[in-house]
C-alpha cells in the first residue's frame, strides 16, 4: 500500500513537472512569435542642425585687382663695345661688377699708339692738301691774268689789222701789209684760245686740290674717331654689369665688355593671359595706363614700389600665349633688373557686386543662402572676378542676403543651419550650469558612445558630467557634436 502511494505520488509529480516545461516552452514560443510578428517601431529621428559661418552680400563699386608674375627691367641699357682692337691699358676703378659709374667718365682705356701715329700721318696729308691746294689757286690766278693780257693782244692786233684794210681801201696800203697784220691777228687769238685751255687746267687743277683737301680732311676724321674710340666712357650714370674684362687684355673690334643699366628707369614685364588683356584695354581698343603695384617677397624683404602700364608688346612671341605688358615704375629703391616680383594692376571699377569667400561658391556657379526658418536655399549667381581668397559675383536678389561662406557636402537646399554671423557677439555662456538628469543622461551616452574619442578624454568628461555643476563650455561642444 505504501509503495503504491508512493508510486502514485512520483506520477504524479512528474506529470506535473512535464505540464510546468509543456507551458513554459508554449509562453516562449508566444514570447518569440509576438516579438517576430509584432510592428517595429523606430524612435523618434531628431533633425540635426549645422552650424555655418555666413555674412551678408553688400553689393558695391569694386576695383579689382589682376595679380601676375613678372621680371624687372632697365628701361635704358647699354652694351659696352670696342669699337678698335688692341690691348687694354687702363681700366677705371669702378669697372667691376655692381660699380656705379658716371655718365662721361672713362672706363677703358686702349693702348692709342697705333691711333695716335694715324692721326698725325693723316694731318700731314692734310697739310699737304692744303699745300696743294693753295699753289692750285695762285697758278689759276695766274692763269687768268696771262689770259687778260692775251685777249688785250688780240685786240691790239685786231684794230691793227682794220687800219691796214682802210688804209688799203684809201689807196695807201699795200695787200702784202695786211695779209701781215691778219696774220698777226690770227696768232693773237690762237693764243687767247691757248691761255684759256691753260685756264680750264688751273681750274681742274684747283677743284682736284679742293678734293684731295676733302679727302684729307675725311681721313683725318676718321683718325681721330678711331683715336677717340680707344677710350670708352659711360654714356649716362648707371651701374655695370656682366663685366668681362681685365687690365692688358688683347680685346678685339666690337667685343663686348659689359653691360651699362640705369638702375632708375626700371620696368616690370609681366605675362597676362588674353582675357585678362582685354579687361585692360579701354573702349578705344587701346590698352589703359592702369596703376600697379609691384612687391618683392625676397626671404620677408617686402619691397614695394607703384608704377603704370605703359605699353604692350606687339607680339605673342615663339611659343608664348596671352600678352607680354610693360609697366613704368617710379621710384623703386632696392629693385634690380632681374629681379621676380609679383605685379597687381587694379583694373577698372567694377558696378554691383558682392564680394564673397570663394569658398562659397558651388561647382555648379550657386551659393547657399539663408532663408526661411533659418533653412538654405540655392542661388544662382554669375562669377565675375576671383581676387586670391574672395570672389566677386552678381545675381538676382543677392543683395542683403545672408551667404554661406563655407560649402560642405553635407550643406544643401532646405538643410536647417545655426547661422554664426561674422561680427556679431558670441552668446555668454555661465562658467557652470546645473543639468537636469535627461539632458546628463543624454550627454553622458554621447560621450560613452564616441569610439573615436581617446580613453583619457572620455573619462575626463565622464567625470565633469558627473558633478553637481558641469563647465558650460563643455556642455556647448559636446550639443554641437550631437547637432543640437
Amino acid at each position: 500500500m505504501r509503495f503504491l502511494r508512493q508510486s502514485v505520488t512520483g506520477v504524479f509529480l512528474a506529470a506535473v513537472t512535464v505540464a510546468l516545461l509543456l507551458y513554459a516552452g508554449q509562453l516562449i514560443f508566444s514570447a518569440i512569435d509576438a516579438q517576430l510578428n509584432a510592428e517595429k517601431k523606430t524612435p523618434p529621428v531628431r533633425e540635426r542642425v549645422f552650424a555655418v559661418n555666413v555674412v551678408t552680400a553688400d553689393l558695391q563699386t569694386v576695383a579689382p585687382e589682376l595679380t601676375a608674375f613678372g621680371r624687372v627691367e632697365s628701361r635704358r641699357t647699354l652694351e659696352l663695345r670696342t669699337a678698335v682692337g688692341g690691348r687694354v691699358v687702363q681700366l677705371a676703378e669702378d669697372f667691376e661688377e655692381g660699380g656705379a659709374v658716371r655718365a662721361g667718365e672713362v672706363l677703358v682705356q686702349i693702348d692709342p699708339v697705333d691711333a695716335q701715329a694715324a692721326l698725325d700721318r693723316a694731318e700731314a696729308d692734310m697739310m699737304d692738301a692744303r699745300a696743294e691746294e693753295r699753289d692750285a689757286g695762285r697758278a689759276l690766278i695766274l692763269a687768268q691774268d696771262e689770259l687778260q693780257a692775251t685777249q688785250d693782244q688780240a685786240q691790239l692786233r685786231q684794230r691793227a689789222f682794220q687800219r691796214q684794210v682802210d688804209l688799203q681801201e684809201r689807196g695807201v696800203g699795200t695787200a702784202a701789209t695786211v695779209e701781215t697784220a691778219e696774220f698777226a691777228a690770227v696768232q693773237a687769238r690762237q693764243a687767247v684760245i691757248s691761255r684759256r685751255q691753260a685756264v680750264s687746267q688751273a681750274e681742274a687743277r684747283a677743284d682736284q686740290a679742293a678734293t684731295r683737301v676733302a679727302r684729307a680732311k675725311i681721313a683725318l676724321d676718321e683718325a681721330r674717331r678711331e683715336l677717340d674710340d680707344t677710350t670708352i666712357k659711360a654714356g649716362f650714370d648707371g651701374t655695370l654689369q656682366a663685366v668681362n674684362l681685365v687690365q692688358g687684355r688683347l680685346v678685339s673690334a666690337n667685343e663686348k665688355l659689359a653691360d651699362l643699366v640705369d638702375p632708375d628707369l626700371l620696368e616690370a614685364a609681366f605675362r597676362v593671359s588674353t582675357a585678362q588683356y582685354t579687361r585692360l584695354l579701354g573702349a578705344d581698343g587701346d590698352l589703359l595706363q592702369a596703376p600697379v603695384r609691384v612687391t618683392l617677397d625676397a626671404a620677408g624683404a617686402g619691397l614695394s614700389a607703384t608704377g603704370q602700364i605703359s605699353r604692350a608688346s606687339g607680339a605673342a612671341g615663339d611659343g608664348q600665349t596671352g600678352r607680354l605688358v610693360y609697366a613704368r615704375l617710379q621710384a623703386a629703391p632696392g629693385f634690380e633688373p632681374g629681379d621676380f616680383v609679383t605685379v597687381k594692376v587694379t583694373e577698372p571699377e567694377v558696378a554691383a557686386v558682392a564680394r564673397v569667400p570663394a569658398s562659397a561658391l558651388g561647382a555648379d556657379g550657386s551659393i547657399l543662402v539663408l532663408g526661411a526658418g533659418d533653412r538654405l536655399e540655392a542661388l544662382a549667381v554669375e562669377l565675375v572676378r576671383r581676387q586670391g581668397g574672395d570672389v566677386l559675383i552678381r545675381g538676382s536678389g543677392l543683395e542683403g542676403r545672408e551667404v554661406v561662406t563655407g560649402r560642405t557636402p553635407l550643406l544643401g537646399p532646405g538643410i536647417k543651419v545655426r547661422p554664426l554671423r561674422q561680427g556679431a557677439a558670441a552668446p555668454t555662456l555661465p562658467e557652470l550650469i546645473e543639468l537636469s538628469d535627461e539632458r546628463r543622461a543624454r550627454l553622458v551616452a554621447m560621450v560613452e558612445g564616441n569610439s573615436r574619442m581617446p580613453s583619457e578624454m572620455k573619462a575626463r568628461m565622464l567625470q565633469q558630467l558627473a558633478e553637481a555643476k558641469v563647465p558650460a563650455q563643455l556642455v556647448s561642444r559636446i550639443e554641437t557634436r550631437m547637432g543640437g
